[in-house]
């Protein structure tokens, strides 16, 4: 009945609890994994810079490329892209061969042209050299995510996409550190990002350049030092993540169909405020569990002691059992 009512008050406050326990596995969690694209942030950067570094492609060749590849992404970075680039009244060139590489980018053939896009770990593990960029490293400086560009086997240039902190998430951090939950970022981006927005945040273990395997890699730890781990994402790079953690928790508006199917609570509305409430609401439904189950134990001991005695006779007891049952409702009812 406790569980029933908190489920009851989590989706009035837009979770969705997808499986029966949950609120019991969150309430002993005391890490609390997040990414950051989508998640702490409103997930829809906005491209600011593009810049090309080669002689064969102008700024504007490198962004219609960039959207060209990205089309059918599910990443937020690169509907971004695709969004923006919609913006200037212009339509991306038509993709094939299409293939997402979670943690790393994509790579398509667009225009006749082998197309990669994503991180500076994508392009070398191609066999490209991305050098000295002072532009990309100027604007790494500034917390900024940067994507690179390569073309046929040559890096041909960047883009700079800049995301904005939701506004509650400082506050949920330090309601969350409150409760006694020890806050995690982990995220793919460059570590210049990943700290600048960390120290915003005062979260202060960080986890950078993460491929999915490393989240998994970091969940993995807290759980063998007995730390429950609840992770909360909302792209197809966190979906393992989330299946691993004790909780997986996601951002359900901006998030993929993939992470929302892999996590126990999904956050329909992404009011990402909502989660220290939800902590608390897990702790205290486990409280009234206990509370419930001791006044239950109790009275009943009560009860068969007093009718050994032969105190309590059959119809008193009968009323005596189900006045318990009643006030164990009662108090659960209080959870919604």
């Amino acid at each position: 009945t406790a569980s029933r009512a908190a489920i009851g008050n989590a989706t009035r406050h837009g979770f969705l609890v997808r499986e029966g326990d949950a609120l019991e596995r969150l309430s002993k969690a005391n890490v609390i994994a997040f990414d950051k694209t989508g998640t702490l942030t409103y997930g829809t950067p906005e491209v600011v810079v593009v810049e090309s570094v080669s002689e064969a492609f102008d700024e504007s060749e490198i962004y219609r490329l960039a959207a060209s590849a990205e089309q059918f992404s599910e990443h937020p970075l690169g509907k971004a892209i695709v969004r923006c680039y919609k913006k200037t009244g212009a339509a991306p060139a038509e993709a094939a061969e299409f293939q997402m590489l979670p943690g790393r980018g994509v790579c398509a053939r667009a225009e006749g042209k082998r197309i990669l896009v994503g991180n500076s770990a994508l392009l070398r593990e191609h066999g490209i050299e991305i050098g000295s960029v002072p532009g990309a490293e100027a604007q790494l400086r500034q917390g900024c995510t940067v994507i690179y560009l390569a073309v046929d086997g040559r890096f041909a240039g960047f883009l700079t996409l800049s995301d904005t902190l939701r506004a509650e998430s400082a506050a949920t951090i330090a309601a969350l550190s409150a409760l006694g939950v020890q806050p995690v970022l982990l995220t793919g981006d460059h570590e210049n990002t990943a700290r600048a927005i960390a120290e915003k945040l005062h979260i202060r273990e960080v986890r950078s350049g993460c491929l999915p395997e490393d989240k998994l890699n970091c969940i993995d730890a807290y759980q063998r030092k007995a730390m429950p781990v609840c992770m909360i994402g909302d792209g197809v790079n966190d979906a393992p993540a989330l299946k691993k953690a004790d909780v997986g928790i996601a951002v359900g508006g901006v998030g993929s169909d993939i992470a929302v199917d892999a996590a126990d609570i999904a956050l329909v509305d992404d009011e990402v405020r909502e989660l220290p409430h939800l902590v608390a609401l897990s702790k205290r439904m486990m409280t009234t569990i206990k509370c419930n189950m001791i006044f239950s134990m109790t009275l009943n001991f009560i009860a068969i002691t007093l009718a050994i005695i032969g105190t309590l006779n059959p119809v008193v007891g009968a009323l005596v059992h189900n006045a318990g049952s009643v006030l164990v409702i009662v108090n659960s009812a209080f959870l919604l």
